[in-house]
C-alpha cells in the first residue's frame, strides 16, 4: 500500500467544511434580506395611508418571497452540488482509517 498524505486529507475535509459553512451563510444572508423587505413593506404601509402604498407594500412583500425561494433553492442545488465533490474525492476515508 503506498504511504498517504494525511495532511492533503484533512486539508480536503476542512475545505469541504468551509464549504458547508459558506453555503448555510449565503441561504442565511438570504433569508435576512427577504427579512428586511418584509419589514420594509410593513413599514411602508403603516406609515403611509395613501393607495399607492399598498402598491409598494405588495411589491416589497413580493420580493421578500422570491428572495426566499431563490435563496432556498439555491441552498439546496449547492448543498447536492457539495455533498457529490465529496463523494468523489475518493475513498480517502476508508485508507485513513485503515493506517492510522
Amino acid at each position: 500500500m503506498t504511504p498517504m498524505n494525511k495532511d492533503l486529507i484533512l486539508r480536503e475535509r476542512l475545505a469541504i467544511q468551509r464549504t458547508h459553512l459558506a453555503n448555510q451563510t449565503t441561504c442565511l444572508a438570504f433569508l435576512r434580506t427577504a427579512m428586511y423587505f418584509f419589514v420594509a413593506g410593513l413599514s411602508i404601509d403603516s406609515f403611509f395611508s395613501f393607495s399607492e402604498s399598498h402598491f409598494t407594500m405588495w411589491l416589497f412583500f413580493t420580493v421578500s418571497i422570491v428572495l426566499i425561494t431563490y435563496g432556498i433553492f439555491n441552498f439546496w442545488k449547492n448543498r447536492a452540488k457539495i455533498l457529490s465533490s465529496e463523494r468523489h474525492i475518493g475513498d480517502f476515508k476508508t485508507a485513513y482509517m485503515d493506517e492510522s
